[in-house]
């Protein structure tokens, strides 16, 4: 009778030089641990060592987004189950000491208990590319609003008549000012400032061309990667952005609304003890989806009547608008978790506006009969701007139009 193959289970402590691996077989015995080396020869050779004890049932890698995306992704690609491990249980570690292999070890037990079940991003397809993007972006956009602070302080603490020139002007005035400057002689403190003025000037606008360029590409991307994501109300290049990122590649991986929500921190958080029944605000999760989700709430509220009405009322019952704003976001979160995970389909701009040409109707019929202007069909046919509602509209009027 041939002997069946033992299952076993990996876990992984990654670090930037090497990874520390370690197996337990299927009732949490420790078999070995061992480094590899963070190289694709080292990745394959953790993956064959680990193989070499049994079945290689799932690996529990800390850090999938950081040091263990290499290895995550390797394991993936050969067809291999990784679960994302948190750090170590605090009062296991002062039990047991600190090591990367009692770490390692941790992981695997993690791993076998399912207690870690989360499924890493598979960072393989267009929403990697947006992540990337926004990196660039967001760095650009930091080091722009600090340069435009510092051309402020320099005009305040300059000469009497640069400031009254300067001062007065709008941030992108005072760049576009600041760069004509000629300075003469630097070891003049004033012909100085204006050398330092005019060099951050132009470093200003550079990060600004810098800023469209991305921006634009951001713009593309989003509504290339989820249409529907796009055409919900309040959801611009940026906030698309966000969300995509947060939910990754696999957004199947998210079961739940539920889930995403505690994601998005934007889920409440059981706080009753004895008679007292109450909850209190989830201050984890990703904060920069939180924030989107806030940005979308705040769109809404000045744009869209069903939010204004809904404000009203929950104000009338007492709350107050803080209490509203977290009623909305947790709202707006299953909204995006469907477009995310489930997202419907909207006619695409470029699609509408070759069967508008093709039936011969001009833009400004199609305008007064779904009842806008000729302006926001054009912008919706070339992309510019997304609506859901006005798409399908849109879509189902050239139908009998044609």
């Amino acid at each position: 009778m041939a002997q069946e193959s033992t299952s076993v289970i990996g876990g992984v402590d990654t670090h930037k030089d090497v990874h520390v691996a370690a197996v337990v077989d299927d009732r949490g015995k420790l078999l070995d641990a061992a480094e590899f080396p963070t190289t694709a020869s080292g990745y394959a050779k953790l993956l064959t060592w680990m193989q070499s004890f049994g079945t290689l049932d799932k690996v529990g890698v800390e850090g999938t987004g950081a040091y263990g995306a290499g290895l995550a992704r390797h394991l993936a690609t050969e067809g291999i189950t990784v679960v994302e491990v948190n750090r170590p249980n605090r009062q296991m570690r002062r039990r047991r000491g600190k090591s990367d292999s009692v770490d390692a070890e941790a992981a695997a037990r993690a791993a076998l208990n399912d207690e870690a079940t989360v499924v890493p991003k598979s960072k393989d397809s267009l929403v990697e590319s947006i992540r990337v993007l926004r990196v660039a972006y967001t760095s650009a956009r930091n080091a722009r609003t600090r340069t435009t602070l510092q051309i402020r302080d320099l005009v305040l603490t300059g000469s009497t008549q640069l400031r009254a020139v300067l001062g007065p002007l709008t941030s992108e005035a005072r760049a576009t000012a600041c760069a004509r400057l000629r300075p003469g002689d630097v070891t003049d403190p004033a012909e100085a400032n204006k050398y330092a003025l005019r060099s951050l000037a132009r470093r200003h606008q550079s990060l600004t061309t810098e800023m469209a360029d991305l921006n634009a590409f951001l713009d593309e991307l989003t509504a290339l990667a989820n249409p529907a994501l796009r055409a919900a109300k309040g959801v611009g290049p940026d906030v698309a952005a966000i969300l995509l990122v947060a939910a990754g590649d696999n957004p199947e991986r998210l079961s739940t609304e539920a889930g995403f929500a505690a994601l998005c921190g934007a889920s409440p958080i059981e706080a009753s003890s004895g008679k007292v029944n109450r909850h209190r605000l989830n201050r984890s999760g990703n904060r920069q989806a939180n924030h989107a989700l806030w940005r979308i709430a705040m769109t809404r509220l000045v744009t869209d009547p069903a939010t204004k009405a809904y404000m009203e009322r929950r104000t009338a019952e007492g709350k107050t608008r803080r209490e509203v704003v977290r009623c909305l976001k947790r709202y707006i979160a299953r909204e995006m978790f469907q477009l995310l995970t489930n997202p419907n389909q909207v006619p695409v701009g470029m699609l509408l506006r070759v069967t508008r040409t093709d039936a011969k109707v001009t833009l400004a019929t199609a305008a007064t009969a779904l009842g806008t202007s000729g302006v926001t069909i054009s912008r919706l046919e070339r992309g510019i701007q997304h609506n859901s509602e006005l798409a399908r509209r849109y879509e189902e009027w050239l139908k009998t139009a044609s």
